[in-house]
């Protein structure tokens, strides 16, 4: 175990024993590019009726630690600051960890997992079971109460779509990032955005009400100055926040907001339909219910 070489974020553990208060703990992480959470939760016997809600010792949230959108220095900051808190605000320290279970976005290849594995062999004692995996592995396990069988679709600031079968097959599809098309992401969504507006104003493309709703929430009074406020800072969090304001624009009827929505649902769908078809998971009905689920979800919530 070695101290974090860019920090004194682990001071607090100076000022304990070194086996804190003897409580036996996990830190669960789910890392993706708008915001990253940690909780640290006390080891408990194993059991099907596990208490609800669960006891939390400690929650902690920081930025965004997808090593693809801020850089590895960056995420791995991230990261390890919000296990720090997570384990001071519980009066915890590195030492009364048992395991570790990082759900981060970015992590595409085993390479991926290697690299973040001996990264988290230099901060925890080496009794600490360490596992990383891509969020949209949590995400499923969440909602098959830990079984690794079916498919998620993840639609946030980033998007992906992963399935496993049962008996451990698992394919993914889109979740490469914007630049290689992940036209359903909120990035996805607010680049396309941006784009009408600025077609619509040289004349290439149609008028449209994003150009008002846009430049008004941006504080902004030309579509000339999108380009000084979108290379300002092109991070993906930061352009994605514009989704509310193509869903507001597309219920208004604004054909050019209805058709990017249009376009970025069905291009989250056939990410499913991708994997579903490639584990061979399910039939037509199951794969249009979620569809519409997801075009209800995408309307109302925008991300």
């Amino acid at each position: 175990m070695k101290r974090y070489r860019n920090g004194d974020i682990w001071d607090f553990e100076n000022e304990m024993s070194v086996n804190g208060d003897g409580v036996e703990v996990i830190l669960g992480l789910d890392g993706g590019t708008t915001s990253t959470v940690c909780i640290c939760m006390p080891i408990m016997p194993f059991s099907h009726n596990l208490p609800d809600p669960l006891p939390v010792l400690a929650r902690a949230v920081a930025g965004c630690s997808n090593h693809n959108s801020v850089g590895e220095t960056a995420a791995r900051q991230t990261l390890e600051e919000v296990m720090a808190e997570a384990l001071s605000k519980s009066g915890s320290n590195r030492f009364a960890v048992k395991a570790v279970c990082l759900a981060v976005s970015g992590v595409n290849h085993p390479t991926d997992q290697e690299r973040i594995l001996n990264w988290l062999r230099d901060i925890f004692p080496t009794h600490v079971k360490l596992f990383v995996q891509n969020d949209a592995v949590a995400a499923l396990a969440s909602g098959t109460l830990g079984k690794l069988h079916g498919c998620v679709l993840i639609a946030g600031t980033g998007t992906i779509s992963y399935g496993f079968t049962e008996d451990g097959r698992e394919a993914r599809a889109a979740g490469a990032g914007p630049i290689l098309g992940d036209l359903g992401s909120g990035y996805g969504i607010a680049a396309q955005a941006l784009t009408a507006v600025v077609k619509a104003h040289d004349g290439r493309g149609p008028l449209t009400m994003l150009t008002s709703s846009i430049l008004s929430i941006l504080e902004l009074s030309s579509p000339d100055e999108l380009i000084g406020w979108t290379y300002a800072d092109p991070s993906w969090a930061r352009i994605a926040a514009l989704v509310p304001v193509v869903v507001s624009c597309a219920e208004a009827g604004d054909p050019v907001a209805n058709k990017i929505l249009l376009v970025s649902v069905q291009e989250l769908a056939e990410s499913v339909k991708a994997v579903v078809q490639r584990l061979g998971l399910s039939g037509e009905g199951m794969f249009n219910q979620l569809c519409i689920y997801h075009f209800q979800y995408q309307s109302s919530k925008g991300t």
